[in-house]
């Protein structure tokens, strides 16, 4: 497949290491604002195909997917106008529609190390199933009614960066509690990463693996009355909703 990801910021940046590590034959054109951006890349992942030239980079592809901030996603198709006819076009940027779209889709940066989890919009059925065997490659993917997408992106694309936070709670806890803030850090997500593979491999519900932590009269029933005391439940479910 004959890929152009046109833009290499924070988001296209992650989709093209994604790609350029995956197993998958993919001959892949990014472009970027800068030469030194495309140095940057092809210095790492020499396979790429480089430009500046976004029409240029769309008329080598079959499929061209747009990773640009939103608001230039208009002046961008513009740019590359006819070079996009016969292509499907894929967009990642958030919230923006356009009628050369064929299917929308909502990564998050872990697709770097193929572990996005990533929403598609339903529509076109070809469209669709292109997209998922491309995102497919960096991570889990989900195929959503237009009206789920917004949570998607709030839990998957949004919701990355507040896992990140908590995270970056419990190091400044372990900090006040005496422990270097890189080994902090490191027991955090470890601890992170065994409660998600405890869920995944068990298939328990969060709350009952609680259970198998909580004894009567013990610390972990104090520190769980602590987050309901300071209102966590309800903090998290209404910084979901801050962006509906």
């Amino acid at each position: 497949m004959k890929l152009a990801i046109i833009g290499s910021g924070n988001m296209g940046g992650a989709l093209i290491k994604g790609w350029a590590k995956s197993p998958a034959s993919l001959d892949i054109t990014i472009t970027a604002h800068t030469q030194q951006t495309l140095d940057r890349f092809k210095v790492e992942y020499p396979q790429l195909n480089c430009t500046l030239n976004n029409k240029e980079a769309a008329e080598q592809a079959d499929v061209v997917v747009l990773a640009v901030k939103p608001w230039l996603i208009d002046e961008v198709i513009a740019q590359m106008g006819e070079a996009l006819d016969g292509k499907t076009v894929i967009s990642v940027a958030a919230n923006a529609k356009n009628d050369r779209i064929d299917v929308y889709v909502m990564p998050n940066i872990a697709a770097e190390f193929g572990q996005s989890m990533t929403f598609i919009e339903k529509g076109d059925a070809a469209a669709v199933e292109t997209a998922r065997k491309l995102f497919d490659l960096v991570g889990q993917v989900k195929v959503v009614d237009a009206k789920q997408m917004a949570a998607g992106m709030m839990m998957a694309g949004c919701g990355i960066a507040y896992v990140m936070r908590f995270l970056r709670a419990m190091m400044e806890g372990g900090v006040e509690m005496g422990l270097y803030p890189a080994d902090a850090l490191q027991i955090a997500m470890q601890t992170m990463q065994g409660a998600i593979t405890l869920l995944d491999e068990t298939g328990l519900h969060p709350e009952a693996a609680i259970d198998k932590v909580t004894t009567p009269g013990g610390i972990t029933i104090k520190g769980l009355n602590e987050l309901d005391h300071a209102g966590f439940n309800s903090a998290v479910i209404r910084c979901l909703k801050a962006g509906l």
